[in-house]
């Protein structure tokens, strides 16, 4: 009988090749709890647990403390011998603590990352119920830090010639100059390249109806936006949608499957973006899709600034259960370097995913 033998946490800051902005933060560095479950058999599965006070609310010395105190003691000495035994490890680790989402989500990684490298499998397969198999490369679109009108233009210009076709535009921080921020990135891009917009709760509700509708005028070509208002104003975020034409996306107002009802039944977005770290489950976060699939709402899977190891885990949601737009998940292709060795690896605007041996990760990498 396989076993759960051991669970480590390591604290990680991988610095980023160019400084992230948005409404709510500015950081330099990616900074996680990586979290290593060690079988019976000697395999190790991989997870990640993101610092984002400004969102989820947790830290670095709360996820290693939630880990190390609660959610080790509950699974070790557990069965792991098969998909029932993961089940039920699972259900223990969402059941064992309030909240704490992205503690449990990179427990929860770990553990499928187990399972699949035991059936010889990706994780992706380990998720999907899929008769027509298991995509291996994913498109994602990439940020565009919050900025000047200029330096905007610039970057983008830079990130269409890497070979990005979807920019993802940090908005909100100033709503009366948003619009012409907007309209300098399209001017430089041109009308082929997708543009979306994420206002990480920067707006009031009355900026956002003026914003968006300033931007149908404009006829900027922008897809979406995200998360206009607050996120704890799902009311409002529906009396936004009910005055724009533009898709709204809910994100920091949809954690798990009960903030989707309340979406739903409020009418609240046109879109949700599922992250990991947010409902704290791979199986949650690929029921949420199923179920907003079902409502009509169009989905994205996102991460927060993550390495290489949680964004890992979302690309292998995204490849077992397809969303209806491209992706958000450049998170790790902002750091320097990975923190581990194996995984997923950018090229260009697409990411390659393992076939076999869970996340593909065999360790950690030497720190340059």
């Amino acid at each position: 009988m396989t076993t759960i033998e051991r669970v480590s946490t390591t604290a990680s800051s991988v610095p980023l090749h160019t400084p992230f902005v948005t409404a709510l933060r500015r950081t330099e560095t990616t900074d996680t709890v990586i979290v290593t479950i060690t079988d019976s058999d000697g395999r190790t599965g991989w997870g990640e647990a993101p610092q984002v006070w400004q969102v989820t609310g947790e830290s670095l010395a709360g996820a290693t403390a939630c880990i190390e105190a609660m959610l080790a003691p509950t699974i070790t000495g557990r069965p792991l011998d098969d998909r029932d035994d993961l089940a039920a490890a699972s259900r223990l680790v969402q059941r064992c603590v309030a909240r704490n989402f992205g503690a449990k989500a990179a427990v929860d990684a770990a553990l499928h990352d187990l399972v699949a490298q035991a059936e010889g499998a990706s994780v992706a397969a380990l998720l999907s119920s899929r008769p027509d198999g298991i995509r291996d490369r994913l498109t994602t679109d990439v940020t565009l830090s919050a900025g000047a009108a200029e330096a905007l233009a610039d970057t983008a210009r830079e990130r269409v010639s890497a070979g990005f076709r979807t920019l993802k535009m940090k908005v909100g921080t100033d709503a009366s100059t948003d619009v012409q921020r907007v309209a300098s990135v399209r001017d430089a891009v041109g009308p082929d390249v997708a543009i979306r917009l994420d206002a990480n709760q920067g707006w009031s509700r009355e900026e956002a109806v003026q914003v968006i509708r300033a931007l149908e005028v404009a006829d900027l070509g922008v897809e979406f936006v995200e998360q206009p208002v607050v996120a704890d104003d799902v009311e409002g975020l529906a009396w936004v949608r009910e005055r724009v034409g533009l898709p709204v996306m809910a994100d920091e107002s949809c954690y798990g499957l009960y903030d989707l009802e309340r979406v739903i039944r409020l009418g609240a977005a046109d879109l949700v973006n599922v992250k990991l770290a947010k409902c704290g489950s791979l199986t949650v976060g690929r029921d949420m899709l199923r179920r907003a699939h079902d409502a009509g709402l169009g989905t994205i899977v996102g991460s927060m600034m993550e390495s290489h190891v949680g964004v890992g885990a979302a690309a292998a949601l995204v490849a077992a259960e397809p969303t209806t737009e491209v992706s958000d998940l450049d998170a790790a292709w902002w750091s320097r370097r990975s923190p581990v060795v194996g995984g997923i690896a950018y090229c260009s605007n697409e990411i390659s995913l393992p076939s076999i041996g869970g996340f593909g990760i065999s360790g950690f990498a030497p720190e340059s």
